[in-house]
């Protein structure tokens, strides 16, 4: 069987709620908690073979579910903060020197240094080359005289969906983008 990618779920209202296994979608749809679907991608999957009647069962689920259950929607608080989706944020650039790097040449830095109290939280932590983050040091950018690129911010559950999934399906990515913010940030080095 091809791999098959995660699907998105949201909840009854069209919001979306997070990234599920395959198999977990097939339990929602013969649980008959699917309400609808969106997207046009659509997936066969195949089970066992019935002893009575000889056939091989078999469901189809889309690659955008709504479903009617308990689930927590991610509004209700922030997303996590991790380098991986730090990194995707703000496009694996440096933002002191705008260059691109290779995921194991970049560092998470704090922009009020944690050293002098300054948080592990989206606005704080910005993508950093290790050059870059060894030069700044425990200073703020100002006083390495290192100003930022852009300001960092916390991705909305939208944005934060497409920043946790490294294999988004284009339906999915179109229904993700129309809640993630009209007016996205455009880092001054990504026109080169």
């Amino acid at each position: 069987m091809h791999t098959i990618p995660a699907i998105l779920k949201l909840d009854a209202g069209g919001l979306p709620v997070g990234w599920i296994r395959w198999q977990t979608a097939v339990v929602l749809y013969a649980r008959d908690r699917v309400r609808w679907e969106a997207g046009e991608e659509r997936f066969e999957i195949r089970g066992g073979t019935c002893a009575l009647t000889g056939r091989q069962s078999k469901i189809e689920i889309g690659s955008i579910i709504a479903v009617s259950d308990r689930s927590k929607r991610f509004e209700r608080g922030v997303p996590l903060l991790t380098n991986r989706t730090l990194f995707h944020r703000d496009q694996n650039l440096c933002l002191y020197c705008g260059h691109h790097f290779a995921v194991s040449q970049l560092t998470r830095d704090h922009v009020i240094p944690a050293a002098r109290g300054g948080l592990t939280i989206w606005e704080n932590c910005v993508t950093a080359c290790r050059v870059c983050n060894q030069k700044k040091d425990s200073r703020t950018p100002e006083e390495a005289s290192m100003p930022l690129l852009a300001v960092p911010y916390t991705p909305n559950l939208a944005e934060y969906l497409i920043l946790q999934n490294r294999r988004i399906l284009a339906d999915q990515m179109a229904f993700l983008k129309g809640y993630s913010r009209k007016h996205a940030r455009i880092l001054p080095s990504a026109a080169h």
